[in-house]
């Protein structure tokens, strides 16, 4: 089973990461913590990173795979009839930080 998902890794973020200098902090904003949410839901409802890539790959791959935003649909490695969930799950990994729902939505939702 591959390894939990960095949580401070959201495409936004990844993306920052490596086009700043190494000394510069990167301030992650509430958008980028629903996607973390949503990968880390990710990753206990399959077993499955969100995001594919290798253990063994350097870091610097990792945030490469992360800022393009492509992730893994959730009935292709576990398929289960909880249409909501998937939905809020793929919601969450949206790549574009507005489209996904506030935690006031999420938190209305459910």
């Amino acid at each position: 089973m591959p390894g939990r998902p960095h949580p401070h890794h959201r495409p936004e973020t990844a993306t920052a990461i490596l086009t700043t200098p190494a000394d510069t902090h990167i301030q992650a904003h509430p958008a980028a913590d629903v996607w973390g949410l949503g990968a880390s839901l990710f990753w206990c409802w399959t077993g499955h990173r969100p995001v594919s890539y290798s253990d063994d790959v350097s870091r610097t791959e990792k945030l490469r795979a992360i800022a393009k935003g492509s992730t893994t649909a959730v009935r292709d490695v576990r398929p289960w009839p909880f249409a909501a969930f998937e939905e809020t799950l793929t919601a969450c990994l949206s790549v574009a930080p507005a489209a996904r729902p506030t935690i006031e939505e999420l938190a209305a939702s459910w």
